[in-house]
Parts: structure tokens; C-alpha cells; sequence
């Protein structure tokens, strides 16, 4: 008879070194988390590195859970996070450009890409891939996602002022580039 942990029963386990737990915790969550990060950002590559820095940052005990909400919130803001590092970092603009290039060449267009084909010319996308990767996540959170802004700060990690300003920046941005 095998007994089923809890979430944080894992987290704490994981960290006190116990692999088994942490092992658990991945099988749990590592493909939820490349689910929702491959929303994000069509580049698997970058997305599975993403994955395993998360996971990592577990391990290691550099990412702490408090126990205060949801086991998957706590690692979706971990991994949010390390992908906005990530898009950050060198060349981040031009590997955007490839994984959008990698989309459009996909057997079967996802919902967002028959949105932005029935845009005149790809105004749109072109306009979306100039954003920096701060208003690009803001606007994601609160567009695509449909999270209100205290939830966005959240999952960013920044405060709903912040998130306001950067979905301004962004809307305006967004205006003038498609003016």
C-alpha cells in the first residue's frame, strides 16, 4: 500500500536532499510547467533549458517554497521568471525572430497564429516581437492569460503598479507601431 505526499511534503523532503521526493516532484510538474512555458516561447530548447534551471534552483535550495499558496503558482513564477531571464540574455531578439520563423513553418497553426495571419501584412507580430520582454510577459499575463493585474504581479514578480505601467507602455507602443 503506497501513500501518495503531498506537494509540500515533496518540497520538503526535496530539500532536506531526499531525490525521491524531488524526483516525484518532477515527474508532478516538469511537464505542466514546459506546457505553459511553450506558450510562452516557441523555442523548446530554450524552454526545456528553462525547465531544468527551475528545477535546479530547487534542488540547489535557491528557490524556497514558504508554504503560503499553491505548489504550481510558486513554480510557475520560478520558471515565468528564468524565461524573462532568459529572454533577456544575449541575441534575445534574434532567437525570438527564429522560433516565430519555426512557428509559422508548423503543419497546423495554433489559434494565435490564425489570429495574426488574418492581420494585414503581420503588422501585428512584427510589432509584438519589438516589444521588449517585459511588456511582451505584462501583456501576455493580462491579454492572453486573462489574469487581473494583482494576479499578473504575481506571477511576474513585480508590483501591480509596475504591471499597469508596463501594460501602458505596451498599448502604446503597440498604437504607434500599428499607426
Amino acid at each position: 500500500m503506497s501513500t501518495t505526499r503531498s506537494d509540500g511534503e515533496l518540497l520538503r523532503a526535496a530539500a532536506d536532499g531526499d531525490r525521491r521526493a524531488f524526483e516525484e516532484l518532477y515527474r508532478r510538474y516538469a511537464p505542466w510547467l514546459t506546457a505553459r512555458l511553450r506558450g510562452r516561447c516557441a523555442d523548446p530548447a530554450m524552454v526545456d533549458d528553462v525547465v531544468q534551471e527551475t528545477f535546479l534552483a530547487i534542488w540547489r535550495g535557491k528557490a524556497r517554497y514558504r508554504e503560503d499558496g499553491d505548489v504550481a503558482g510558486w513554480l510557475w513564477r520560478i520558471g515565468a521568471r528564468r524565461l524573462i531571464d532568459a529572454l533577456r540574455g544575449d541575441g534575445a531578439r534574434g532567437r525570438l525572430r527564429q522560433a516565430l520563423a519555426r512557428l509559422r513553418h508548423r503543419d497546423e497553426a495554433s489559434a494565435e497564429e490564425r489570429v495574426l495571419a488574418g492581420v494585414e501584412h503581420g503588422d501585428l507580430a512584427g510589432a509584438l516581437i519589438r516589444l521588449s520582454p517585459e511588456l511582451r510577459a505584462v501583456l501576455q499575463a493580462t491579454v492572453v492569460d486573462g489574469l487581473t493585474t494583482r494576479e499578473a504581479a504575481v506571477l511576474l514578480g513585480i508590483p501591480p503598479g509596475t504591471v499597469k505601467t508596463r501594460a501602458l507602455r505596451a498599448r502604446k507602443q503597440l498604437r504607434e507601431a500599428l499607426a
